[in-house]
Order: C-alpha cells, then sequence, then structure tokens
C-alpha cells in the first residue's frame, strides 16, 4: 500500500468555551481520516460539525488537542508546506490586481518578479482570465474572483489541496462552471494536453506529482452531498457534534471523466446519493434541532 499524501490519525479537538472559561467544547473526536496520493476524497456533515476544523488541522493552522498528522509519511510540524489552501471566505488582497495576487505566493518563495509574472499569467489563462490580470478584485465578478484564488493556489504546484466549500457563495450555473474547471485541471486536461506539453496537473513546475502521479491529493469540505459524489473519488460523513466522528464512508465508483451537471442523472449517481442520505438524515435533522436549541 503507498504511503497516503495526508493522514490524520486519532484526532481530538477540544477549545475552551469564549462565553465560560471553565466550560470545554470536544469539537472533533478520535477521527481518523486519509487521503492517498492523487485521490479526491469529500467530507460532508451537517453545520458546526468540525469539518473545517479537520481542514485547518491539515494545514497545520491548527494543533490537535491529541492525534497526529502525516504528509507523504512524514510527522507534520507547523505549517503544512506541502498543501495549497482554497478558504470558503475571500482571501484576495483587495490592494492588489489578479495578476498581483497570483504573484505574491511565488514572489514569497523567491521567485524574480519576471519569472513570477509568467507563471501568475499562464495560471490566469488556465482558469479563463487571460484578459483580466489588471483587474482589482472588486472589479471581479463572483465566479472571476473564485478563479483567481484558484489561480493563486494552484500557481504554487502544492502537492495537496485543501479546499474549504470554496463555491458555497456562487450561484449554481457558476459553481459547476468552477466545479468542472478543478476537475478537468485536477485531471491534467489530457484530452487537450499534447504528449510532450510540459503542463502538469493542478501545478505548472513538474509533470508528475509525488509516487510518479500526475493528480494532486484534494481534500474537499461541502454541505452539498450532489456536490461531493459529482466530484470525489471517497465521501467521508461525519456525524454531528461535539465530539463529532466519521460515520460513514464511500467509495465513488462513477467513470471519469465527469460533467458535474451530467452525472447527477447517472443511475448509479441516485444510488449513491440514496446511500449516502440514509446515513447523513439524522445527523442533518440532529444538528438542526442543535442549531434551533442554542
Amino acid at each position: 500500500m503507498s504511503t497516503p499524501a495526508l493522514e490524520l490519525q486519532g484526532i481530538s479537538c477540544t477549545f475552551v468555551s469564549r462565553d465560560d472559561p471553565g466550560q470545554r467544547y470536544t469539537a472533533v473526536r478520535d477521527v481518523t481520516l486519509t487521503v492517498g496520493d492523487g485521490e479526491f476524497v469529500s467530507v460532508v456533515g451537517p453545520t458546526g460539525c468540525g469539518k473545517s476544523t479537520l481542514l485547518n488541522v491539515g494545514a497545520g493552522l491548527l494543533a490537535p488537542s491529541s492525534g497526529t498528522v502525516h504528509v507523504f509519511g512524514q510527522p507534520l510540524q507547523g505549517i503544512n508546506q506541502r498543501a495549497g489552501y482554497m478558504f470558503q471566505t475571500e482571501s484576495l488582497m483587495p490592494w492588489r490586481t489578479a495578476l498581483r495576487n497570483v504573484m505574491a505566493g511565488l514572489e514569497f518563495r523567491g521567485l524574480a518578479e519576471a519569472e513570477a509574472r509568467r507563471q501568475a499569467e499562464d495560471w490566469l489563462k488556465r482558469v479563463g482570465l487571460g484578459g483580466f490580470g489588471d483587474r482589482y478584485p472588486h472589479q471581479l465578478s463572483g465566479g472571476m474572483r473564485k478563479r483567481t484564488s484558484l489561480a493563486q493556489t494552484l500557481a504554487l504546484d502544492p502537492d495537496i489541496i485543501l479546499m474549504d466549500e470554496p463555491f458555497s457563495a456562487l450561484d449554481i450555473q457558476t459553481r459547476q462552471l468552477m466545479e468542472n474547471e478543478v476537475l478537468e485541471l485536477w485531471a491534467g486536461d489530457e484530452r487537450r494536453a499534447a504528449p510532450s506539453s510540459s503542463r502538469a496537473p493542478l501545478g505548472g513546475v513538474a509533470p508528475q506529482g509525488p509516487g510518479g502521479k500526475g493528480r494532486k491529493a484534494v481534500l474537499f469540505i461541502t454541505h452539498d452531498l450532489d456536490e461531493a459524489i459529482a466530484m470525489s473519488d471517497r465521501v467521508v460523513v461525519l456525524s454531528a457534534g461535539p465530539a463529532s466522528h466519521p460515520i460513514g464512508e464511500f467509495a465513488i465508483d462513477l467513470p471519469r471523466p465527469r460533467d458535474v451537471a451530467e452525472v447527477r442523472t447517472q443511475p448509479r449517481f441516485i444510488e449513491l446519493h440514496q446511500a449516502i442520505w440514509d446515513v447523513l438524515r439524522e445527523e442533518v435533522l440532529k444538528g438542526y434541532r442543535q442549531q434551533l436549541a442554542a
């Protein structure tokens, strides 16, 4: 068995209550989750069940109360340098143009300005924004800002992509376009890339990722079960909080490449949706009741 790209083992996260320092709140308890090299894994669960908490642990932004994190077999210490993080909220710097936003991480890593500009321009073209590099975030639509954020993340050529409900604020048409865009980039767009092309799937430096694979490992957080099934190789279901933990795991055996709109009509998609919803339904209702009682 190959070494997972990301492995969370026995993760628990307990926080001090903001309202009562004497109280403790356990967001997630004893969670074990792996993402294989080149695998696309989605995590679904009720609101407030700790999905983003697990993503922050995997990114090295949050130290767990107990448990371990390994990245390609090595213990994670500090920030996960092999991961790129695409946040749910706006992450673009409003005083920088789209081009300068994409350049920022490249320059921070030590690339000369000319090379950072060349790579940033290439990534903006790849996400369909070749003519918009001089626009500021407030001059871009919601979908265009998400495309810029996607280019900003992928330009750094991370081995692991962490995505926290990145398209939840978009309208359904733009959302599906972005979902298909991510899948196309993740798969490397082999249908259009020439064999001699140096373009790498989800990263522009090396033609292959760790272990000789072109695809990157993706950990995707979403509330949308349809989105999770349409995009993923595997879907992990979390229970309602507190002390959330995995209660189901489903292999998504739909053929690739996929169109996220068309795949929803396939009988197997409907079967998978029903099977996962049977596990998730009661947890969603439990989470809803908790919100009403709060």
